[in-house]
């Protein structure tokens, strides 16, 4: 699923970042960019998966919930702040025409981060409560919970309910509002992102139960069509002739909308269980899990290649089968990256040992 977001994500930003406004035009490149609206969903969703994960473990390692806080808070403080230093980075190398405000911009790696933390502060407090031999449950309602209250409530933290009396890099977290006087739709604040994260934290618990693990299969495919009940009853609700929200953006702020995306997101998950256990990732290599395993260099580097000083195409001036051929040089040499980060992971800090390893006295 990573991988799949990893691809998504190349496609999103090559043809945005280089595509002339005459395709820009395109139907072509207005279902590129409907296609990105799944990357950072996927991301954001897998990062509460794996905290589910992590967080089951430590409790079946018998770590108590203070402990299990300060694992799971430092690391999602660690991803924080690396989404600062890869903003810090980006304006260095942009130095000269990037605005002061972009080392303030609310960014997937930001959100991810804080969204961990917040799972660590909502895990503490139930396991708190609770002890771990019947802790999952409520975990899994309280994640759940948390997920439809920043849905239900990002509408009103965009428009009626704005907290604009606060300095606008804190407000961006909340709304993306930046310092542009309004929310905007291209950055990642808390509301309504890290909805995908709790959606995660809930789903990677719940498949952790011990029904779900006597009946894996079936589990993974009942996600599918739970999947398509979440869509159809997003559908459903947009057709109202009446909504709740006295200002109402499908797009962007709808609960609908998170709805619809969490359902295709079930159907991702579904979908990827049944091409790894049985599809073609049995097969042999698999590009896709490949550049899953390291998603986050891959992101990290990518950008520059396409949106900084060292775009591989010119900016704003391709036709679209220019666009794909950048698009297709550009996933191949992720791959690449992909494939020398996992090969020499780990071997400099063994070639090191083996050279510092005291002669032997035989």
């Amino acid at each position: 699923m990573r991988g799949l977001a990893c691809i998504l994500m190349f496609q999103t930003h090559c043809y945005d970042a280089w595509l002339s406004p005459d395709a820009r035009k395109s139907t072509f490149f207005m279902y590129s960019q409907l296609g990105g609206t799944l990357p950072a969903p996927l991301f954001l969703f897998l990062a509460g998966i794996s905290f589910a994960l992590v967080t089951k473990s430590l409790l079946e390692r018998g770590r108590a919930p203070n402990q299990i806080a300060k694992i799971t808070i430092r690391r999602g403080a660690e991803i924080f702040g690396l989404g600062l230093l890869f903003r810090l980075q980006e304006y260095v190398i942009a130095w000269g025409w990037a605005p002061w405000s972009d080392l303030f911009r609310v960014d997937i790696l930001n959100t991810i981060g804080m969204s961990m933390m917040l799972m660590g502060v909502v895990c503490w407090i139930v396991l708190a409560m609770r002890s771990a031999r019947d802790s999952l449950l409520p975990l899994t309602l309280a994640a759940a919970g948390a997920a439809l209250t920043i849905a239900l409530l990002t509408p009103l933290l965009w428009t009626s309910w704005r907290p604009d009396w606060l300095p606008w890099p804190i407000e961006s977290y909340i709304n993306g509002v930046h310092n542009l006087g309004v929310p905007q739709a291209w950055l990642f604040p808390i509301f309504p992102w890290s909805a995908f994260a709790f959606a995660g934290l809930a789903v990677g618990l719940l498949f952790q139960s011990r029904w779900t693990q006597l009946h894996e299969g079936h589990a993974f495919a009942w996600a599918a069509p739970l999947g398509i009940v979440l869509i159809l009853a997003a559908r459903w609700l947009d057709a109202l002739p009446h909504q709740f929200y006295r200002t109402y953006d499908y797009w962007h702020t709808s609960p609908n909308f998170f709805l619809l995306r969490l359902g295709l997101l079930l159907m991702i998950l579904s979908a990827c269980y049944a091409w790894c256990r049985w599809g073609a990732a049995q097969w042999g290599f698999s590009p896709v899990i490949q550049l899953g395993q390291t998603s986050l260099l891959v992101y990290w580097v990518h950008i520059e290649l396409v949106y900084g000083r060292v775009s591989i195409l010119p900016k704003k001036a391709e036709n679209i089968f220019g666009a794909t051929t950048g698009l297709v040089i550009i996933t191949l040499m992720m791959l690449s990256l992909s494939l020398a980060r996992t090969t020499l992971k780990g071997r400099g800090f063994k070639d090191w040992k083996l050279r510092h390893r005291p002669a032997s006295a035989t």
